[in-house]
């Protein structure tokens, strides 16, 4: 990685000011052959400097924009993983995305998807020239042209499809409302943890490493709805505006305040920066007449306050129309242009190009602790540029210069009390008085295009437009990472990782883990550059502690996303080629559970809710499958295939249960079981489920009656082989019905479908006696009534739907609730060989450590220990280790009786021949390129098999049900043409794009906004390829 260095300014030598004069002398020998007389030659140092390459045409045009503008970011990356930015003639916003490529399961960048259904039909011609996404879970872009104009886009279902919330037909176009800062307010935090937590850094123990944690002040302002955010934005004309959504409705509305009386043309403001800081806002602008300016402004929602004491319960915010108002202060003013007596006046660098404002900080990391002290000022970061001329005769080179200021403020000072004779009685204090105290500027020998902020903002990256980048702390402003250091990590360069494959830019956008960016190249395409180790060959690499620190350092990498909630997809691809070594990918999910400390054991009876909310889990299982997948229509790997199976159980039991027990608040407004789109979509869940308990069935079956797997099973000194035998034929039902967690959701999918069944014969029922029942509407004695008498009326669309219900939520060839018995045996007697073997198993390992340390173990409890080491076993079931010894008898138990009584009744010989093709399990390269060709797809939302469109003819039979359909960025389908597709960018898998205009199959539709992985969606074109 390429660093700048600090240097003399341009136009500066150690002495004084530089002799012009002089340098123009030599420069005029230069251009007299002097008969070519290598003594002159080498005594001017003629022609043996190497040349630097000339700035670019495109990166002259691009500080030009800079500096006449003071927002107009390009290109942007969302917290869930859109990249937007500007098309190159301006006039729209091309979307794209990283996702795993069908083919292989390798990382890129998806094509572009031209946005631009959502542009005005009123085009008056003005540029887009600035980008800017909220942090919202639903992600918002305000997309912003040449005269302040804002439309504001929501990407609640997929990363390139856009709804418009906020259109700028009613926009007035003014260059004076050209808008120089904007900035989206961060989301709401409960009162209760109103405080940021981090996890790292990594530190060395000598063993293995110890992951820290660290609170820090999270600050507002915020939107009074937590889910929701604001857009501040300031004008040329120093008008300051504010846009929000109601809590009441989705319309957008706007507010606004003078921030800044513009006189003449001198008071123009030019650039600006926004930030949140003690929950106000901070805004530092700079005018045309160079003058720096700080103002602090509050944001007061209009929302009741009640006194602390107050007893009545507070209003809900949602409830109460918002109406804010600012609340303004100056605070600070200085000149940003401040000449030192020896510099050299150069037009360009009058000009600033970039400012950045950084709110204070809390210096240094306080583990497990509240914030308290230490608080580092805010500070304010200007960037001035030079480039040299085309038609230079000095081999001058481009600098940047980094101005920095910070925001001091003096302390209270205290009135004579002879004051209180003159003005009566009144606090004798003045306010603290702030000014801005100017800090050592940074020489940076290359340009910068971009400043980004990490890690909280201790963290500031630069990045130049030769495609480098460069880090520094924030509290010091020295470089950092420029050396390895594996004994406390932070960031994956400290371990080894590094962006290369360097390509000229002009603007640059970090992902949400920032560790990968895309770049806008001279030529106006968009590149993603991504974090790589420097390595051929994998398994050298990962030796010893090198291995432990490349896993400590993605490890905090992916547990930071975790933590906030945002797309991690990059780190998944910097992990994908340590995969090539077998062990990595359990190595590194067992760094992930003990620094995330996620719960993995539920061989305990708890509720089922605890288990599918655990996201963290969900994570870990996503990993694993993305790991386990190379490619569609390929057999996956046992890891793959058992995550694979486990996340799709918990997908479909989470659907039935948001369906089956609507929120107390929405049972007025909707009820989803009364729609029939609804009941087919479940109905396609209960099948599919149905599906794989008899394919796990057989699968038991099978290894009743395998004598090698019966040899394994009745040998203890060859039960260590069992997993490694299973692993060879590829059998995970096994290891699906032992791992405590997976063995949970199986018990929940079969308690749903015992409910569906149930449900599903009640309505039934209900709608057969109903269809034969009078009309109330008929008068007595009429034709109508006398006919529907002895007339049943005809079926409605939602008794069908009941009626394909239970027949998908029960099977002739096994009882779903003898299947779920068979579980909840296998659960008892696991308990009871937990409870049998491990109190001896933790008293020698007590033993084993008090003989090491020659002290007692007393801090830890033995039922503390017990569970450590349960969870322990049941994490290596997770990761298709081998059962602990303890279960050889609960499996010599469960085979021998429990399988042989659940088949009783029971044709194996249909469970063999059965079709699981819904389940995508199939490992025979025939099947899998029959399925190639034809073009079959599982739809992983309704659970029924999709054509590719290219190949659905007349000759192909359609499997889409009755559902309403999306189309283009929210625009109408061609019904001749069906629904578009969605396909998971982590995983491959697809589903239909389709929306219903009922509001309870809206309600369970919003469950499906993310892949049963936990990866978001892309929406395909129209085309054969099915790549993004």
């Amino acid at each position: 990685m390429m660093t700048g260095h600090g240097i003399p300014m341009l136009g500066m030598d150690g002495g004084g000011a530089m002799n012009v004069d002089a340098q123009i002398s030599a420069m005029a020998l230069d251009d007299v052959d002097l008969f070519g007389d290598p003594v002159i030659e080498n005594a001017l140092d003629v022609h043996l400097q190497p040349t630097r390459p000339s700035p670019s045409k495109q990166l002259r045009q691009r500080l030009d924009e800079l500096r006449t503008r003071g927002c107009c970011q390009g290109i942007a990356w969302s917290r869930q993983g859109t990249i937007a930015s500007v098309s190159k003639d301006g006039r729209s916003v091309d979307l794209r995305f990283l996702r795993c490529h069908p083919e292989n399961g390798v990382w890129d960048l998806s094509e572009a998807h031209s946005g631009t259904a959502w542009v005005s039909s009123v085009n008056i011609g003005t540029p887009v020239t600035h980008l800017a996404w909220a942090a919202t879970s639903s992600p918002e872009l305000a997309v912003i042209d040449a005269v302040g104009r804002i439309y504001i886009l929501s990407f609640s279902i997929s990363l390139n499809k856009a709804y418009p919330v906020r259109k700028w037909d009613s926009d007035a176009v003014d260059d004076l409302n050209a808008v120089v800062g904007c900035y989206w307010l961060p989301l709401g935090l409960p009162q209760n943890r109103q405080v940021h937590v981090t996890h790292g850094p990594a530190v060395w123990t000598g063993n293995d490493y110890k992951y820290e944690n660290s609170l820090y002040p999270a600050t507002g302002p915020w939107h009074p709805n937590l889910s929701k955010s604001a857009l501040v934005c300031l004008t040329t004309n120093g008008l300051l505006k504010l846009f929000f959504a109601q809590s009441t409705h989705p319309r957008v509305e706007e507010t606004a305040l003078e921030l800044e009386s513009i006189t003449s043309s001198d008071d123009l403001i030019t650039h600006s920066s926004i930030c949140s800081d003690k929950s106000a806002l901070l805004i530092a602008y700079a005018t045309a007449s160079r003058q720096l300016k700080v103002a602090r402004v509050g944001i007061n929602w209009g929302l009741p306050r009640l006194p602390a004491d107050s007893k009545v319960p507070p209003v809900p915010p949602g409830s109460i129309p918002l109406n804010p108002a600012f609340q303004e202060k100056h605070v600070a003013i200085t000149s940003w242009l401040q000449w030192g007596p020896s510099e050299s006046v150069d037009s360009s660098m009058a000009q600033l190009t970039l400012m950045e404002i950084l709110p204070s900080a809390l210096r240094g990391q306080i583990p497990g602790n509240p914030p308290k002290a230490d608080m580092v000022n805010p500070s304010i970061l200007t960037v001035r540029t030079y480039i040299p001329a085309d038609n230079s005769p000095y081999q001058a080179e481009c600098q940047s210069i980094i101005d920095r200021w910070e925001l001091r403020s003096d302390q209270a000072q205290t009135l004579h009390p002879a004051w209180e004779q003159l003005t009566g009685p009144r606090k004798n204090t003045l306010p603290p008085a702030h000014y801005l105290r100017k800090l050592e500027s940074i020489v940076i020998p290359k340009v910068i295009v971009s400043i980004h902020q990490m890690q909280l903002g201790k963290v500031i990256c630069f990045a130049f437009s030769d495609g480098t980048v460069q880090y520094r702390d924030r509290f010091t402003f020295d470089e950092i990472y420029q050396e390895q250091n594996v004994q406390m990590i932070s960031s994956p360069h400290q371990v080894g990782f590094q962006f290369t494959n360097e390509t000229p830019c002009l603007q640059v956008a970090f992902s949400p883990t920032n560790c990968s960016f895309a770049q806008v190249c001279e030529d106006g395409k968009v590149k993603w550059n991504l974090m790589r180790y420097p390595t051929q060959d994998v398994n050298a690499a990962l030796q010893g502690m090198q291995q432990d620190a490349i896993m400590a350092a993605l490890s905090l990498a992916i547990s930071s996303a975790a933590m906030n909630g945002v797309n991690c997809d990059d780190v998944l691809a910097i992990a994908r080629p340590f995969t090539q070594k077998p062990d990595f990918t359990h190595a590194w999910i067992k760094e992930i559970v003990k620094l995330l400390k996620i719960h993995v054991d539920y061989s305990e009876e708890v509720h089922h809710d605890q288990l599918v909310r655990n996201q963290h889990l969900q994570l870990c299982l996503s990993i694993i499958n993305h790991f386990g997948f190379q490619g569609e229509f390929k057999p996956r790997s046992f890891d793959g295939r058992f995550a694979m199976l486990a996340l799709n159980v918990r997908n479909i039991v989470i659907l039935i249960t948001i369906a089956s027990n609507t929120p107390v608040n929405l049972k007025e407004k909707l009820s989803p079981l009364d729609e029939p789109e609804v009941v087919e979509s479940l109905a396609g869940c209960a099948r599919w489920a149905v599906n794989l308990l008899c394919y796990l069935s057989d699968c038991i079956f099978d290894l009743l009656n395998d004598g090698d797997f019966l040899a394994i099973l009745g040998d203890p000194k060859r039960f260590g082989e069992l997993t490694r035998y299973l692993q060879s034929k590829n059998e995970v039902a096994l290891h699906l019905l032992l791992c405590s967690s997976t063995r949970g959701l199986l018990s929940a999918a079969c308690r749903r479908l015992v409910h569906l069944e149930l449900l599903s014969s009640r309505a039934i029922s209900y709608y057969k006696a109903a269809s034969t029942q009078a009309d109330p509407a008929a008068p007595a004695g009429s034709a109508a009534a006398a006919a529907q008498t002895t007339t049943p009326r005809p079926p409605s669309a939602l008794y069908h739907a009941y009626q394909k219900m239970r027949t998908s939520s029960s099977s002739n060839l096994i009882k779903v609730a003898d299947f779920e018995k068979l579980l909840s045996g296998l659960n008892q007697d696991i308990r009871t060989a937990y409870n049998a073997s491990l109190p001896a198993i933790v008293a020698r390992y007590k033993q084993q450590q008090q003989q090491q340390s020659n002290q007692g173990n007393g801090n830890n409890s033995n039922e503390h220990v017990i569970k450590k080491v349960q969870a322990q076993f049941e994490l290596d079931m997770l990761l298709a280790g081998n059962p602990p010894p303890a279960f050889r008898e609960v499996l010599v138990k469960f085979f021998h009786q429990s399988v042989r009584g659940f088949m009783n009744g029971v044709s194996q010989a249909d469970l063999y021949y059965g079709d699981y093709s819904l389940l995508e399990v199939d490992d025979d390269k025939g099947l899998l390129d029959k399925r190639r060709r034809q073009g079959r797809y599982i739809d992983v939302f309704k659970r029924i098999e999709l054509i590719r469109p290219d190949l659905n003819n007349n000759n192909t039979k359609k499997t889409t049900t009755t559902t309403e359909t999306s189309g283009d960025n929210g625009g109408g389908n061609n019904e001749k043409e069906g629904p578009q597709w969605r396909r998971c960018v982590r995983c491959a898998a697809v589903m239909e794009d389709i929306y219903g205009s009922r509001p309870g199959f809206t309600f369970v539709l919003a469950q499906q906004r993310k892949c049963s992985c936990g990866g978001a969606w892309g929406l395909l074109q129209r085309s054969s390829s099915l790549v993004a």
